[in-house]
């Protein structure tokens, strides 16, 4: 493999676990909210980016790479409202969407279709991920403060226990 492909790979198992950590941290913070369903929709979206680390980690050892997990940076992320946690969670989708775009260009430019072909997945998952957590800061702007709003926003949120990926 490629060694400008391999770094960039081992910088993604090491960011989707950072995102792991940041859904966790918007958890806790909901919890201290009390918004029981929002936390726990929180909660699978980190078990989900721990199973993207794993499925970057597995591509890299069924070719033979050894893998590490770099020194992890996790912003200090507080939320006031479900809207701060909400918007914390798309700037960090962003971030990763940008990540995972860079390593479809290396991987293009050395021509190693079986990353490209892992990519593609990934970058059909961003699309997916941004989406889903904008439509949600748009529902949370639409009933703003009202509190019986934000319980059925989080009454819905709560349904959702398990990873989509």
């Amino acid at each position: 493999m490629d060694a400008q492909l391999k770094e960039v790979l081992l910088h993604q198992v090491t960011s989707e676990h950072e995102a792991a950590l940041v859904y966790t941290k918007l958890a806790y913070e909901m919890d201290n909210l009390s918004f029981p369903g929002i936390r726990d929709w929180f909660y699978a979206q980190a078990e989900e980016e721990r199973t993207h680390a794993q499925k970057f980690a597995d591509h890299l050892l069924d070719r033979g790479e050894r893998v590490s997990i770099g020194t992890m940076t996790v912003p200090d992320i507080t939320a006031a409202s479900p809207l701060d946690a909400f918007e914390a969670a798309l700037k960090h989708e962003e971030k990763v969407s940008a990540e995972i775009r860079t390593i479809a260009q290396v991987a293009d430019e050395v021509k190693d279709f079986e990353s490209r072909s892992l990519v593609n997945w990934f970058l059909n998952e961003q699309i997916e991920e941004e989406a889903t957590v904008s439509e949600i800061i748009d529902q949370v702007k639409l009933v703003g403060n009202d509190g019986s709003g934000l319980l059925r926003i989080d009454a819905r949120l709560g349904g959702r226990t398990e990873p989509n990926a």
